[in-house]
């Protein structure tokens, strides 16, 4: 029996197919605040879900898409919060933040002690992530979309897949 994928699994996943040639579990490790080990064990479990393809070292981004598109807000569904400063994530985050009418409801905000705007709190896929967005900025528009497709209304999700898909093209 294999084992189940684990949020930061996705994390891993969207950081590889970001980078083009496949990085080094350091390099990762060191992008995404994890231990080198911790990427080893995504990428293994990414593999044994057919998400990766270990021989040509690339994500399966056909599948990824899918994961994220039908299955992402079922398998790690979203924890809100109380108020808090943080970092916007899902639609007050680029790229949506200028396509998706804000509203008058707080955005959700990744906790966080150098964030810039209050809002929902919203629990990140995983505890590293709001550290790694601050470092790479294709990636926090990636976990972002994922977190629209987590929390978002349907016209939300569709502009969150729309913008997935263009952004993890072969």
């Amino acid at each position: 029996m294999g084992m189940p994928l684990k949020p930061q699994d996705v994390m891993v996943l969207l950081a590889i197919a970001l980078a083009g040639d496949r990085p080094s579990y350091a390099a990762l490790a060191e992008t995404l605040g994890m231990s080198p080990a911790e990427v080893h064990a995504a990428v293994r479990r990414a593999t044994g879900a057919g998400l990766f393809e270990t021989a040509q070292g690339r994500v399966n981004r056909t599948r990824l898409l899918e994961l994220l598109a039908h299955g992402v807000r079922y398998v790690f569904w979203p924890e809100r919060g109380g108020m808090v400063r943080g970092i916007p994530t899902a639609y007050a985050a680029p790229p949506l933040r200028d396509q998706v009418a804000q509203g008058g409801d707080p955005p959700p905000v990744w906790p966080h002690p150098d964030g810039t705007v209050r809002g929902e709190s919203l629990r990140p896929l995983y505890k590293s992530a709001p550290d790694a967005a601050r470092r790479d900025p294709k990636l926090y528009e990636l976990l972002a979309l994922v977190d629209a497709l987590r929390i978002g209304r349907a016209r939300d999700r569709k502009l969150a897949e729309e913008e997935l898909r263009v952004r993890l093209a072969p």
